[in-house]
């Protein structure tokens, strides 16, 4: 994928700082050279050393380290390279970068390039939402600096929010789709993701404990692959993805319409939990203790948006793919619901609560095809994703 591209990795101080050992991990996997350089303040996060063994490259750390300085050693650095990646990215690189300051040696390699370059901001919540942070980041973008990230969630500092750098390998994908071609390139791909909520009355519904959180690797990865997305998203915790079509939808019913109105599509994938039931006549008024005893809640049928896709006599995507979220007899009963619904693909998980994965970080999932059930081994919901995209661009080849 990146094999013999050249990369210069700037790794800046910060929490995040950690990452950048797996980020030089699979860039190297995927053939890539890594080049690393270290900020002062990146070295009390990783050690220079642990840096220089897995990118099996001399670390660059001060810009006077350079043997060969009286033949202009730095510009050399800075331009021998396919790419300038800044990994993590802090608000004080970013505000160095927009500035024009070489005050150090990362500082002076940003400005010395003529090489593009990609930055995955890591920081604060607070930091990230500044103005002043607002206002780098826009002339960032407006010089051509191609921005990963960053992701929402939890932080080191106790706080949550935007801010958190972005996982290695949704890094890997963006650099990875810098370089091109990419196999989904000119393939429209639908994807579903997140809960739905069902009204009761105006303050109260129903609902599942899905984050979102793979429906959203999932639309990063196939952006990654060149794919152009439309992204149908319930009410979910994680952020959708960058490079997607955002259709926010609340109800079962709506995200229906909205799939509908999405076709045609090369293929669709239904990563979202859906409500199967709805409140069939929903109060227009909130809903207040009574003598008379409690509510009674009738409920009705949701329409089934999978089956009404995957059976579609006209106009149906050439792969349609379903998620079974289950709690036991997991492929059982994945592998009924797919002959029942007539998708190409299940993708069956356990969401037991003992798994943590419904609203976790990770899954495990089973592949059930016309072939048989392909079980793969539980990873993150970001490798999950890779992997499914990769499927799923063979499968329309």
């Amino acid at each position: 994928m990146l094999t013999d591209k050249r990369i210069l990795l700037i790794l800046t101080g910060g929490i995040a700082a950690y990452k950048g050992l797996d980020l030089i991990r699979r860039l190297r996997e995927r053939g890539a050279h890594v080049t690393p350089v270290l900020t002062r303040a990146a070295e009390q996060f990783v050690t220079p050393l642990s840096v220089a063994a897995l990118a099996g490259h001399k670390v660059y750390r001060d810009l006077f380290d350079l043997t060969d300085e009286a033949e202009m050693g730095h510009i050399q650095l800075s331009r021998s390279a396919d790419l300038v990646l800044v990994a993590p990215a802090t608000a004080d690189i970013m505000a160095k970068m927009v500035q024009g300051r070489a005050d150090d040696l990362p500082s002076t390699l940003l400005l010395a390039t003529d090489t593009p370059v990609m930055i995955a901001p890591a920081m604060n919540v607070r930091m990230w939402d500044h103005p002043a942070t607002r206002r780098n980041l826009a002339q960032l973008r407006a010089d051509g600096v191609t921005v990963v990230g960053p992701n929402k969630g939890d932080m080191a500092c106790g706080e949550f929010g935007p801010g958190r750098m972005s996982e290695p390998l949704e890094i890997v994908d963006a650099v990875a789709a810098h370089f091109g071609p990419r196999p989904l390139t000119g393939k429209r791909v639908l994807v579903t993701s997140g809960p739905t909520h069902e009204p009761i009355d105006p303050v109260r519904y129903i609902a599942n404990r899905s984050s979102g959180a793979q429906g959203t690797a999932l639309g990063r990865a196939l952006v990654g692959l060149g794919a152009e997305v439309i992204f149908v998203t319930g009410p979910a915790d994680v952020a959708p993805p960058d490079g997607v079509q955002v259709v926010p939808v609340q109800t079962a019913q709506q995200m229906r319409d909205a799939v509908v109105a999405a076709l045609p599509v090369d293929a669709a994938i239904f990563a979202a939990a859906v409500a199967d039931w709805r409140v069939a006549s929903a109060s227009t008024q909130k809903l207040k203790k009574s003598k008379d005893g409690l509510p009674v809640l009738e409920f009705a049928e949701n329409p089934d948006i999978l089956a009404h896709v995957a059976q579609m006599s006209e106009g149906r995507p050439r792969l349609v793919v379903g998620f079974a979220a289950e709690t036991h007899d997991v492929q059982v009963h994945a592998t009924a619901k797919r002959l029942r619904k007539g998708c190409d693909w299940i993708m069956a998980n356990d969401v037991s609560p003992e798994t943590g994965i419904m609203g976790g970080s990770e899954n495990a999932v089973t592949l059930i095809s016309d072939e048989g059930a392909e079980t793969w081994p539980r990873m993150s919901k970001t490798d999950v994703a890779r992997q499914l995209a990769e499927r799923v661009a063979a499968a329309l080849a």
